[in-house]
């Protein structure tokens, strides 16, 4: 018996390559000799230079602020520089953090927000966006 196997096992190994080899072939294609180690490619589209083209918007999820006062000061004046989303992406910070990065988006940056705007955005940054009331 432990003949037998020992007799069988080259057998099938060679057939098993054999199938490897063939697949290989199959899978890799005909090619001519000048097209060897090149992709063929779609020819390119010819645009018209007095032809009208249109590109859809590009979609990007609603990001919801918590609403309250101040609310509209920072979607006028931080929605120029960034989107909502970097707001809420950041992690609860210390209500004299959020301070800090209004004055460095006003100073460092030139946001250029008018003082009474800049107070009611860090209020409202303030009473919504700390560790303290993040969550509710």
């Amino acid at each position: 018996m432990k003949n037998r196997v020992l007799g069988i096992f080259p057998v099938v190994c060679s057939l098993a390559m054999a199938a490897g080899v063939v697949y290989a072939e199959f899978k890799k294609g005909y090619y001519s000799p000048a097209e060897l180690g090149s992709l063929r490619q779609a020819a390119p589209i010819q645009l018209l230079p007095d032809a009208n083209y249109q590109v859809s918007a590009y979609p990007v999820p609603a990001v919801d602020l918590i609403p309250g006062n101040g609310l509209q000061d920072v979607q006028i004046y931080c929605n120029t520089c960034h989107g909502p989303r970097y707001i809420t992406m950041q992690p609860p910070l210390p209500a004299a953090t959020w301070e800090a990065e209004v004055d460095k988006m006003n100073k460092t940056f030139g946001a250029g927000i008018p003082e009474d705007n800049t107070k009611r955005i860090i209020l409202y940054l303030q009473g919504h966006y700390t560790a303290e009331n993040r969550n509710q």
